[in-house]
């Protein structure tokens, strides 16, 4: 029963995906990427806010607490920084979007500091570190099924599936078929770990409280900051890192939800909801919680959650609970391909006219998906980590967009920016692959960020001209 409710499941999205093309008007880059810029507010509502609810909230936060205890909080607290900071931020993006034309994040430096090559530069990070986050997604699909049913060639079928008819809406709706979807995922993904904190703690422990009882009693280490993998050092600096990360729209799959809206109103007031809905994070955690009381230490802590599910629910309803996370991996999949063919054909391979992009969208989105699915089969790694790992390297390009929205930047400049980026990537990637040991559970992205600012800083100071010809002009024409 279980994987055939999946497969209805996922059929069903890619369903309502494919049929948000109706009522669209013609097919050009604007339409397809930011929906003619003419979302409304419960469209734009759910583009974000879905933003919370990936594979990652569905399954590695569970497994996080299952691991790491209260630790796993981190992820309701850098998100409602975040979403804090963009309240403020949402509506000079939007204008600038609509007034300059920017679709992707590419778009906006390349303008701002008027540098091809710093567009360029960022269009290829975010390509670069969004593809673990990519990967997460397509992983988490075939994780979920090979889990529910303990069959691993029954997940690697529907890791398949669901990544073609992914492919699918997205050809034929674009961030429509995203928006359209994103309705079906949140009811489906509430709706499942509403059943979930219900019955889990119910059946083992007598409710909520009493898991938290017995976790005091038991294990009071995992309702503190402890020592191991996920220790204070690693809660403050992961805290950080993402807060920035997301506050200064460092991920590239985040900008088409903001520059779709049809007003910024719309956007104020998601940003304003947002932090009490990210509150809905706790529950795969009460989940992750009653796992340790539950499961052996050296349990797949991925697979906590739907483990328990199993054990509780008959198996109508873990089919439920499968869909719900499916839909988790299979909308925000298609976000993400939408960010990274729309950087690819506007700044990195530069194609001219409207169909022609259209085209080299859509070969990418199929080449992207190929080939995070080849590495989702070749090496699922730990779901928490791959998205540290996205967070650190894209984290880098916060001072860019920041400086962007100012007339600093008339000062600044993109060569010391562009040094900045640099450098930062470096010390992200030599401490990720070469020296992993030297910085313990420090976040990477951190240091990173700090040698960023370090270089741009100095290297604006001995600029002898602080601003060259092309930005005097700019200076004059632009006094944004």
């Amino acid at each position: 029963m279980i994987p055939t409710a999946t497969i209805v499941g996922i059929l069903a999205l890619a369903a309502i995906g494919v049929a948000a093309r109706r009522g669209t008007r013609g097919s050009n880059m604007a339409e397809w990427a930011v929906g003619g810029r003419r979302l409304g507010a419960v469209a734009i509502w759910f583009l974000q806010a879905g933003e919370l609810f990936t594979t990652f909230a569905f399954l590695g936060l569970a497994g996080l607490a299952f691991t790491g205890g209260v630790a796993g909080l981190y992820a309701v607290v850098y998100g409602t920084v975040g979403n804090v900071v963009l309240f403020f931020l949402c509506g000079r993006l939007w204008t600038l979007g609509r007034e300059r034309g920017y679709l992707t994040q590419g778009d906006f430096l390349e303008d701002r500091f008027t540098s091809r090559a710093l567009g360029t530069t960022s269009a290829v990070l975010g390509v670069l570190f969004v593809m673990p986050y990519l990967q997460l997604q397509i992983t988490g699909l075939g994780l979920v099924v090979a889990l529910a049913t303990g069959d691993s060639h029954a997940g690697s079928v529907s890791m398949i599936l669901g990544t073609v008819l992914v492919v699918a809406f997205v050809l034929a709706a674009g961030i429509r078929g995203v928006a359209a979807t994103s309705y079906a995922k949140d009811t489906a993904m509430v709706f499942a770990l509403v059943l979930l904190v219900v019955a889990v703690p119910a059946h083992f422990a007598g409710g909520v409280s009493g898991i938290f009882h017995s976790l005091n009693a038991l294990h009071p280490d995992r309702l503190s900051i402890h020592a191991g993998p996920n220790d204070r050092t690693w809660f403050i600096t992961s805290v950080l890192v993402s807060a920035i990360g997301g506050a200064c729209m460092t991920l590239p799959h985040a900008w088409p939800a903001v520059l779709s809206a049809r007003d910024p109103k719309a956007l104020r007031r998601n940003f304003s909801y947002i932090p009490l809905y990210s509150l809905c994070l706790l529950l795969p955690m009460i989940v992750g919680f009653a796992a340790i009381l539950r499961l052996a230490p050296t349990s797949d802590s991925n697979g906590a959650l739907l483990t328990l599910s199993r054990q509780v629910l008959p198996d109508w309803m873990t089919g439920v609970v499968v869909v719900a996370a499916t839909a988790t991996a299979m909308v925000p999949t298609a976000g993400i391909l939408i960010a990274i063919s729309t950087l690819t054909a506007r700044n990195i391979i530069r194609v001219r006219g409207e169909r022609a992009q259209l085209r080299t969208n859509y070969a990418v989105v199929v080449a992207a998906c190929a080939l995070a699915l080849g590495l989702g089969s070749a090496r699922p790694d730990l779901l928490a980590n791959l998205l540290l790992l996205t967070y650190s390297g894209l984290v880098q390009l916060a001072p860019a967009n920041m400086i962007g929205l100012t007339r600093v930047r008339l000062r600044v400049g993109s060569i010391p920016v562009l040094w900045g980026l640099a450098v930062g990537e470096i010390v992200v990637v030599w401490f990720t692959f070469v020296d992993t040991a030297v910085l313990g559970t420090f976040n990477v992205g951190l240091i990173g960020l700090l040698a960023n600012l370090a270089v741009t800083s100095l290297a604006t100071l001995i600029r002898r001209n602080p601003t060259s010809p092309s930005e005097r002009r700019e200076s004059v024409a632009d006094p944004r």
